[in-house]
């Protein structure tokens, strides 16, 4: 037994090394470029370099914001008579067409006076018929006198002609007309003609009184025109006490009920109309490349899952700022440079298979998100 153990000793020191230390085999180092990770790395930076240059180039073809809102020209419905409400209709957050009745205030004054206008213009119309008669009237009367006046007439003709001859006879020779025959015909001649400026003056008188007549018929005509306005303005305060929709669209925000006192100015109700469209308040370094007509992705934050179809319809002239109540004073010592916005307006583009808003309960103030393809 010892001298196996003998020998076992001897072969572990024979296994030292010098230093006391037992002898390793060395292995020789993989390179960096033969490792499986450096690969992986590798293909994974490619990856995202390729991936990060298509996201680029996708995403400068289109500019976006969130800052944009659906809007539309509310309609407030306002009666312009005061009157208590008999009827109002329960149409609260729904659809109406233009002309459906809304609301109907109490007649009082109105259809009375609607009855007096009416009676005005009927009181016109037989004064025009008395006026017109009274021209009739006047035209035989001026007939008659001028017939009349003939007489008058030819008898001054006839005495200014005698009493020329009688003059000329006495020119020539005076025995040949007497005195007394030649002062008959003179006085004859003006007694005649006296008579005859009297019938011009009938006749004249005549032809005043179809004038003033004719203006009678003027001036009732002119009483009837009156009338029939006043009945007009009657039918049209009548016509104030039905209010109806002006615009086809939803009502909301109604505030009034049956038997609700109301005045002039007031507002009942309002119209959403089915016409809306979207303001986009973009930066203005987003405006470099936008021009109207290009074509817009439109989602709207209550339904993200549907893609509205619009084009770019106008571009104010003017950021939001020049337009506030209060502009801001730039001439000042603290003024910082601040990117502005300007407000672009986004229409719906319907047909050809595109969501049609008017389908979605989708109002003024809604938020949501445009994407306008500016290249």
């Amino acid at each position: 037994m010892s001298d196996e153990a003998d020998d076992a000793a001897t072969e572990q020191d024979g296994d030292k090394s010098e230093n006391g230390k037992p002898d390793v085999e060395e292995k020789p180092s993989v390179p960096l470029y033969r490792r499986p990770f450096f690969w992986i790395l590798i293909l994974v930076v490619a990856a995202a370099i390729v991936a990060g240059t298509l996201y680029y180039l996708h995403a400068r073809e289109f500019e976006s914001t969130d800052d944009a809102f659906v809007d539309a020209h509310i309609v407030r419905i306002a009666p312009e008579v005061a009157g208590t409400l008999i009827d109002v209709a329960d149409l609260d957050n729904r659809h109406v067409q233009a002309g459906q009745l809304l609301a109907v205030i109490k007649p009082t004054g109105p259809e009375a006076q609607l009855a007096e206008a009416r009676a005005g213009v009927d009181q016109a119309q037989a004064q025009l018929q008395q006026a017109q008669a009274q021209v009739a009237s006047a035209v035989a009367t001026r007939n008659q006198t001028a017939a009349e006046a003939q007489a008058p007439l030819a008898a001054a003709v006839k005495a200014a002609q005698d009493l020329a001859r009688y003059e000329n006879l006495a020119r020539i020779d005076r025995s040949a007309v007497a005195s007394t025959q030649l002062d008959q015909a003179r006085a004859n001649a003006k007694s005649t003609r006296a008579q005859a400026d009297a019938a011009r003056r009938q006749v004249a008188s005549a032809d005043a009184q179809i004038a003033v007549a004719r203006k009678q018929v003027d001036a009732a005509g002119a009483v009837i025109a009156a009338k029939r306005a006043q009945v007009a303005q009657a039918n049209v305060t009548l016509g104030n006490l039905r209010l109806v929709a002006p615009v086809s669209g939803q009502v909301v925000n109604r505030q009034v009920n049956k038997g609700s006192y109301v005045a002039p100015g007031s507002q009942l109700l309002a119209i959403v109309p089915d016409e809306m469209w979207v303001t986009a308040n973009f930066k203005e370094t987003q405006l470099k490349n936008m021009r109207i007509g290009q074509p817009v992705t439109i989602k709207v934050d209550a339904y993200p899952d549907v893609q509205f179809k619009g084009r770019v319809d106008s571009i104010q002239r003017g950021a939001g700022q020049a337009f506030a109540i209060l502009p801001p004073q730039n001439a000042t010592g603290n003024y910082v440079k601040v990117v502005q916005r300007v407000p672009v307006r986004l229409t719906f583009v319907l047909g050809n298979g595109n969501p049609d808003p008017r389908n979605y309960p989708i109002g003024p103030g809604m938020s949501v998100t445009p994407s306008v393809k500016v290249r």
